[in-house]
């Protein structure tokens, strides 16, 4: 990381929510944390909603840690308009990635419409929060 760092490079770490990889890629000097959704999202998709609250809570608790720790914190894979509101609600998270969701609703919807609705959902949580 180093080097890329030295050429003026934000390097991001694509990780899970364990303590552990979030130590690691503060310890490596790492600028952004992107915490892998993806098991919350079949969990959520699944109907599995005790569990998938739980993952959420372990995100929680990843995104404070990785905060505390000066990391940018970004999230994402597999996020939808379904499940999409807890995690845009998590406060230390600054920028989602839902690109494979979004480009399969712009076929139905049109790209335009299909971002709209899904920044209208993301800015709702947030004002959940506020």
């Amino acid at each position: 990381i180093k080097p890329l760092r030295e050429a003026g490079c934000r390097v991001s770490m694509f990780i899970g929510h364990a303590p552990a990889q979030i130590e690691a890629s503060a310890r490596i000097g790492a600028a952004v944390v992107e915490l892998h959704t993806g098991h919350y999202s079949d969990l959520h998709a699944e109907g599995r909603l005790a569990e998938a609250e739980a993952e959420l809570d372990a995100l929680r608790k990843g995104a404070a840690l990785a905060h505390a720790l000066g990391l940018e914190i970004h999230a994402g894979h597999g996020l939808t308009y379904d499940n999409v509101a807890p995690i845009a609600a998590i406060p230390e998270i600054v920028e989602l990635n839902i690109g494979h969701f979004l480009i399969g609703e712009a076929i139905y919807l049109g790209l335009g419409p299909a971002i709209e609705d899904m920044r209208r959902r993301m800015d709702e949580a947030r004002g959940a929060q506020a």
